[in-house]
């Protein structure tokens, strides 16, 4: 018997279904905003626990490595140790693990526990979306579904500023405290309001050890050469080693699992049109979403010389939108065929990362503030049709397993969208810079306003190379100006993706949901 049918929705009590529900919401909300709220304050854990600069990155990659592992192992686990449990021990090693990293006190430590914490967390993003398919009947799929997408793309808006604010207030121990009353509050909850089911423990006898690992391989080792790569060079020896020893565990992960009887991950879903479909909208919304919260900090943060809390002040825009546009969208969604949504949204999406490329060195929160009404607004239909057109239709026991692939897809898309931004800013930069330079010697007054030099400095200047002075003063000016068309032809690019996945859209036909 499927884990869906061991919940039987009739079994549970609304009120109850929607207690545990929201309190499984509670803890992917804080699984996500944990990624954000550390990210901010690197430098000063890194300072704290006297690690080099050049390994603080491993504090996130760690965590995102572990994470991306879990998420398509959840179907299994689902099916071994019921939803309820799962989401428990989950959320409890989620909460140890965090009090670990609070007081860790070397790297090595640290490392270890948001390994842990990574996979825990992994874990609970999609246990949460499975939930939505099923604990609730379909007319309250929706309105689930708004939960749980509001508060997992809510987390990356909001997570400068409470990272910036608890670091700068108190101290970053407190990053990973934070976890422990909400973690503790919600494994009580979902212990209590959760449907109950029996322990599986033919789904663990049954385990391919040998697909594990190659699918653990295959993972970390794409996730960490995609994390090398702006910086060493796609053509450089470590990162082509990672990403071949990443397709080739993929590749001889794949023939296993697809020749499995009983896969840890069932890749067949993958021949179900609408659920293929729906992957590849949540992958190119993994380039944008992750993309432009990366892309926003980084223009802000250096061109603007913003620090972390007004960084986040200017992004609450984008988080406010996606609330106020939530509660539509459930509404259109009940009420209007999920592609025609989908297209909207993804439309509506790329025109707002477009308008972001049209920054300039003196963009501030009002030149930010339509494109970020835009995105807010859009996200959320970019969110909910979709995953109502990848999973909705499917039969309850394939939902575990499709629903973490969706979820992996969404993460994947943020991992190389990140990758592939990195590499335009930084590979882009120094070539802008020149052009710059050459421009401003030839007297291109459009250019020198666009660089935010006053005017009757550039019209007076004296004939000849510039002084050593001069040099000083516009050497930051420049590499501002430069940077910010780097992050500008970023944005193109990520707009452009994102408007190219609509092709897709009217190849998912509607159909009838799976017996």
């Amino acid at each position: 018997m499927p884990p869906a049918a061991e919940a039987k929705r009739h079994e549970l009590g609304p009120a109850a279904a929607w207690v545990g529900f929201a309190a499984m919401s509670v803890g992917m909300f804080m699984a996500i905003l944990d990624i954000q709220i550390v990210a901010t304050a690197l430098p000063t854990i890194g300072d704290a626990l006297a690690i080099a600069r050049q390994r603080i990155s491993w504090i996130q990659t760690a965590y995102l490595v572990a994470e991306v592992i879990a998420i398509p192992l959840t179907g299994l686990l689902i099916r071994a140790l019921g939803m309820r449990r799962l989401f428990v021990i989950s959320i409890v090693v989620f909460t140890v693990a965090s009090i670990g990293c609070a007081f860790s006190g070397g790297f090595a430590s640290l490392i270890g526990w948001r390994i842990i914490q990574g996979f825990a967390g992994g874990v609970l993003i999609p246990t949460v979306f499975s939930a939505v398919f099923l604990l609730f009947p379909v007319e309250r799929q929706g309105l689930a579904t708004m939960i749980a997408g509001v508060l997992a793309v809510l987390a990356p808006t909001v997570g400068p500023i409470v990272g910036g604010w608890i670091t700068s207030t108190y101290s970053w121990r407190w990053l990973f405290l934070i976890n422990v009353t909400p973690g503790v509050v919600t494994a009580i909850v979902v212990t209590l309001f959760a449907p109950r089911a029996p322990l599986r423990w033919r789904e663990g006898r049954s385990l391919d050890i040998l697909a594990l690992i190659l699918l653990a391989l295959a993972l970390a080792t794409l996730e960490i050469g995609l994390k090398e790569a702006p910086s060493r060079g796609w053509s450089s020896p470590l990162v082509l080693g990672l990403l071949a020893l990443a397709l080739a565990s993929a590749a001889a992960c794949g023939k296993r699992l697809w020749q499995a009887r009983a896969p840890i991950v069932d890749l067949r879903t993958f021949l179900d049109r609408r659920f293929a479909i729906g992957c590849l909208l949540s992958f190119v919304l993994g380039i944008g979403l992750y993309g432009s919260v990366y892309m926003m900090p980084v223009f802000l943060g250096y061109v603007r010389g913003h620090d972390a809390v007004q960084i986040g002040i200017v992004m609450l825009v984008t988080g406010c939108c996606q609330l106020a546009a939530a509660p539509v969208a459930v509404v259109l969604e009940q009420r209007l065929d999920a592609r025609w949504l989908t297209a909207f949204g993804f439309a509506l999406f790329a025109i707002g990362l477009g308008l972001s490329a049209a920054a300039t060195p003196q963009t501030d929160f009002a030149g930010m503030f339509w494109p970020q009404v835009l995105r807010g607004a859009a996200i959320m239909f970019c969110l909910l049709p979709p995953t109502r057109l990848a999973l909705g239709h499917l039969a309850d026991h394939h939902v575990p397993d499709a629903s973490g692939l969706f979820n992996l897809m969404r993460n994947l898309g943020g991992a190389i969208g990140l990758a592939l931004i990195d590499t335009v800013i930084y590979g882009r930069v120094h070539t802008h810079a020149a052009e710059i330079a050459r421009r401003l010697a030839a007297g291109d007054v459009a250019m020198a306003r666009f660089v935010g030099i006053p005017m009757d400095l550039f019209l007076n200047r004296p004939p000849g190379p510039p002084d050593d002075a001069t040099r000083e003063f516009l050497r930051p000016l420049v590499d501002k100006a430069a940077m910010t068309q780097s992050i500008d032809e970023a944005w193109a690019l990520v707009a452009l993706l994102t408007a190219a996945v609509l092709i897709s859209v009217p190849f998912a036909r509607s159909g009838r949901r799976e017996s």
